[in-house]
């Protein structure tokens, strides 16, 4: 074969199993579906990377933004942004970036459980089953073994003034560990400024 020469398509199919299958025997239902889903396939993995292509350079304009912004104070922020709202001039049009942790809770989360275990049974039957309903759901575990962050904050929301309580809440505070940040970009548009803003949504299953 020169290098002119175009490669030979091979005459079967790798079926599901692994299997070579030749194409003649393949039914043209299984050929024309496989060649639609395959062409689908192609156009999708093109739009992913210029919608990657277009974040990478949407976020690059907002943080060029925010420099050139904190420079007429003598300003550098430099590092990591956090949630920043840029808004047109006539504010029908709308851009938002936010920084998300990914926090975990370590070994100290256990502590905080044990406080307020403690505090429970020192306090009254009455409130105390109320309480301990509400701590026991807070502490509940999804099939992965993690606990819900909210719920365990909606906690040191509570106001208790009592000190076993509030060191159980220290407790729950020095336990959090941020593992990732995640930063999200939103669009928003609106024909007049007195109008509710709409998402404008890039991601494929919500158009």
């Amino acid at each position: 074969m020169t290098l002119t020469d175009k490669p030979e398509k091979p005459d079967y199919m790798t079926d599901a199993q692994g299997r070579h299958v030749p194409i003649d025997l393949i039914d043209d239902a299984d050929l024309l579906r496989d060649q639609t889903v395959e062409a689908i396939l192609e156009r999708a993995v093109m739009l992913q990377a210029q919608m990657r292509a277009f974040k990478q350079q949407a976020m690059s304009d907002v943080r060029e933004f925010v420099d050139l912004s904190a420079e007429r104070y003598n300003v550098k922020v430099g590092g990591q942004k956090g949630n920043i709202t840029l808004t047109s001039y006539d504010g029908t049009r709308k851009v938002v970036v936010q920084v998300s942790e990914n926090i975990r809770f370590d070994e100290r989360i256990q502590a905080a459980k044990k406080l307020i275990d403690d505090c429970i049974h020192r306090w009254t039957a009455d409130s105390s089953s109320e309480v301990k309903a509400l701590v026991d759901h807070a502490f509940q575990a999804d099939k992965e073994g993690n606990i819900s962050i909210s719920r365990i904050l909606g906690l040191t929301r509570l106001k208790i003034d009592d000190g076993q309580w509030l060191d159980a809440m220290q407790a729950i505070r020095d336990s959090m560990q941020v593992i990732d940040t995640a930063t999200y970009m939103r669009l928003y548009r609106r024909d007049h400024s007195r109008d509710q803003w709409t998402a404008i949504p890039l991601d494929i299953a919500k158009l």
